[in-house]
């Protein structure tokens, strides 16, 4: 199994944000292949960091090799092109981490 992690921080604009993200990102997300499993979790605390993270996403694939393909996907690379878009609601890029 690989995962695709990405941490959000606190939103500048909440309510644009999530309307956003709902509407217009997962859609796109949703039509990565591949995709073993999808969550997104609202972050309630976070401990030992200055970080004010907000949401977690995360995205299960059947093994490393799967997600790197999927990664290279125009579906994929669709969800990197729309980052420009959800940044206007952000003060700074999602961290995004690939874990096995």
């Amino acid at each position: 199994m690989a995962k695709m992690i990405v941490m959000y921080d606190q939103p500048k604009d909440v309510e644009g944000f999530e309307q956003y993200y709902h509407e217009v990102h997962i859609p796109l997300v949703e039509k990565v292949p591949n995709i073993k499993g999808a969550k997104v979790q609202r972050v309630l605390q976070a401990m030992n960091t200055t970080e004010k993270l907000y949401l977690i996403a995360e995205l299960e694939f059947e093994n490393p090799a799967v997600l790197s393909q999927s990664l290279a996907t125009p579906e994929f690379q669709e969800v990197q092109r729309d980052l420009a878009n959800i940044m206007k609601y952000l003060n700074k890029p999602p961290v995004v981490v690939i874990v096995d």
